[in-house]
């Protein structure tokens, strides 16, 4: 099973949008009412890991007992609320993030709600939500009718526009491609990458546009930064899944600069600061370019053992 997105503009009345606005309320009350309870617990019990492990957290639930006017809303919002959360802490502990911190009214303004009981629906330029009824949208494109609704999310732009994020999920089983156009992409700190036939992305950085000459050493980690390297590479493997195709990843040890593609001579050091790659062999080429070109070779040698 595959997963895809369809991204719609919301056209919600009046009385719609209060009730979204609502909406966006409670789910970040329940989020911070719970997260303030979590923070207690966790002060309490850092340092016993297993009673914070078997302490049994409030759901919302709970809360909609000391909150009565929480049943207004969407109670699936406010249980992704939860799991949103839970995620969060997820990443906490995993060392992928920091400690949750708290949302506030500036924050973004969005929920999450799931099908349950065909209570989501597409029809006639409308669509049908959990206690919001029938909402109208632009729907651009048609989904697919293979393509089975799972979850929804509602978010309000500071322009104050509506958005819908259609979440679905279809059979997917893509036919393998023959192996027939393989290109190497190399990492660049200022252009996203350099390809093996010497192409460079047409990516705009939005700012630091004057410091391009100081995109190197000290500011090499705010460079990838920018860039948005791992996104980039992830959205790439999805779209190429898609096709049937295949992202190869090369060994981050893998000497990609530091070998001649040429004759396959490897040096023992290159400083970020030389920027032309000359081998003994008498070879010179861009050093971006020289890499891609290597990591192209090194993929087809893991295409011929996949």
């Amino acid at each position: 099973m595959a997963n895809k997105a369809y991204k719609f503009r919301l056209y919600p009345t009046q009385e719609q949008e209060q009730l979204l606005a609502k909406t966006f309320g409670c789910v970040r009350f329940v989020y911070n009412k719970m997260l303030e309870e979590r923070k207690q617990i966790y002060e309490k019990f850092k340092d016993d890991k297993e009673a914070l492990k078997q302490y049994k957290f409030p759901t919302p639930a709970k809360y909609k007992r000391d909150f009565p006017w929480l049943k207004e809303v969407d109670s699936l919002a406010l249980a992704n609320a939860q799991l949103n959360l839970q995620k969060a802490f997820t990443n906490f502990f995993s060392g992928r993030a920091g400690f949750p911190k708290f949302k506030s009214r500036k924050a973004k303004q969005s929920y999450t709600t799931n099908v349950v009981n065909g209570n989501i629906k597409l029809a006639d330029g409308y669509i049908k939500l959990p206690k919001l009824k029938w909402v109208k949208l632009r729907q651009h494109r048609q989904i697919p009718v293979h393509h089975i609704i799972k979850a929804c999310t509602i978010t309000k732009t500071k322009t104050g526009k509506y958005f819908i994020s259609i979440l679905t999920e279809y059979e997917h089983q893509p036919v393998p491609k023959d192996v027939k156009n393989v290109v190497g992409l190399d990492f660049s700190m200022n252009t996203l990458y350099v390809d093996s036939e010497g192409k460079r992305a047409n990516y705009p950085r939005f700012y630091r546009q004057a410091l391009e000459k100081l995109a190197q050493a000290l500011h090499f980690g705010q460079s990838v930064h920018d860039n948005g390297w791992g996104m980039f590479t992830s959205f790439l493997q999805y779209k190429l899944a898609e096709q049937g195709k295949k992202l190869i990843k090369i060994d981050k040890w893998f000497p990609s600069s530091k070998t001649c593609s040429h004759c396959g001579r490897v040096k023992a050091s290159l400083s970020l600061t030389e920027r032309q790659f000359r081998c003994e062999c008498g070879f010179v080429a861009d050093r971006d370019t020289n890499a891609a070109i290597n990591i192209k070779k090194e993929g087809l040698k893991q295409l011929g053992t996949a």
